[in-house]
């Protein structure tokens, strides 16, 4: 079945930022029109959850969408200092990451947090952006595929394949660190992950947008997003300052335009 997916490039501003750097949004918004990349791609950005108001207001009539960088599962209730996907979607945002390796090693996350996290995205009509990944120890142990396999297993909830759910393969060695696996790596790492899709999803699986992230900055987003079935890109770092940001969706510059959702 031959689909044509949308390209997303994501940013995740992780614990940096400030209302002051909410001006390289618009910049960002400016920079997709200027060069009609918005025909190409669709840009999201990810900033702390104080922001998320305000970068959704400050959004409203650009190309960019807004997301949170983790939900809780439930819609309320005595969970202090947490947020519910409900309260996200209220905010005007469209995306939520969950089981970020950096929550799932810092927070003990497990898959089964991460699954409850992603169906409380769905039920407030977010789209998911799910991250599996693997660290160097299992990587270096030959274990990469099994590692991605069972957390993508475990993290996705029966039915999110139709409902806008993207998945991210973020090598945890790779991020932050200025080391990428290669090309190849990549390829087999995201190929596996079609097609433990297509065996859950069936032909849902072929909208489900995947995103790779670790380390990816303008330097070598040519090469890593003209990889096959890499839909695009979870950023960190690059994503902070607009020129950066836009240097990584331009990759798609050449790109014929898609115009699947």
């Amino acid at each position: 079945m031959s689909v044509t997916r949308r390209p997303l490039v994501a940013g995740n501003w992780k614990m940096n930022g400030s209302k002051l750097a909410l001006g390289e949004l618009v910049k960002m918004a400016a920079g997709l029109v200027e060069d009609g990349l918005w025909r190409k791609v669709d840009l999201a950005l990810c900033p702390p959850a104080p922001f998320l108001y305000l970068a959704s207001a400050a959004a409203i009539g650009t190309r960019i969408a807004i997301g949170a960088q983790d939900c809780h599962a439930e819609p309320s209730g005595a969970f202090t200092g947490d947020i519910s996907a409900e309260m996200i979607a209220e905010s005007g945002c469209s995306y939520v990451i969950v089981g970020h390796s950096e929550r799932r090693s810092l927070h003990g996350e497990t898959d089964d947090i991460v699954r409850a996290k992603a169906q409380a995205a769905v039920r407030a009509g977010l789209a998911p952006i799910v991250c599996v990944g693997e660290t160097r120890e299992e990587r270096d142990g030959g274990r990469t595929l099994d590692v991605i396999g069972r957390q993508l297993a475990g993290s996705i909830p029966n039915g999110a394949a139709g409902l806008g759910m993207v998945i991210a393969y973020e090598p945890v060695w790779a991020i932050g660190t200025g080391l990428t696996p290669t090309a190849a790596d990549v390829k087999a790492a995201h190929g596996f992950l079609r097609d433990q899709l297509r065996k859950r999803f069936g032909a849902a699986a072929e909208g489900v947008r995947l995103l790779y992230g670790g380390s990816v900055k303008p330097a070598n987003a040519a090469e890593l997003l003209s990889v096959d079935d890499v839909d695009g890109a979870l950023v960190g770092g690059a994503s902070l300052k607009a020129e950066d940001f836009l240097g990584i969706a331009a990759a798609y510059r050449t790109a014929p335009a898609s115009t699947y959702h």
